[in-house]
């Protein structure tokens, strides 16, 4: 797991909303759109798209999670 994608959920304060399996799978996810390892990835991304790939990961787990606003 990305110590740079937990520091930027961090700072968007949904870190504490996240399982660690959330986390692993939002590595991937930011891999795959940005075709760059996670920790460069995450830069190339909105908070709006990080938030949309973490509600596709909730979704696919049948969670219902708080969203925090994105500022």
């Amino acid at each position: 797991m990305s110590k740079r994608v937990r520091d930027r959920l961090m700072l968007m304060r949904v870190l504490d909303q996240t399982t660690h399996e959330d986390r692993v799978e939002l590595d991937k996810r930011i891999e795959e759109i940005t075709g760059r390892y996670c920790d460069i990835g995450v830069y190339e991304l909105t908070d709006e798209e990080i938030m949309e790939l973490l509600r596709k990961i909730w979704a696919k787990k049948g969670k219902k999670k708080p969203i925090a606003a994105v500022v």
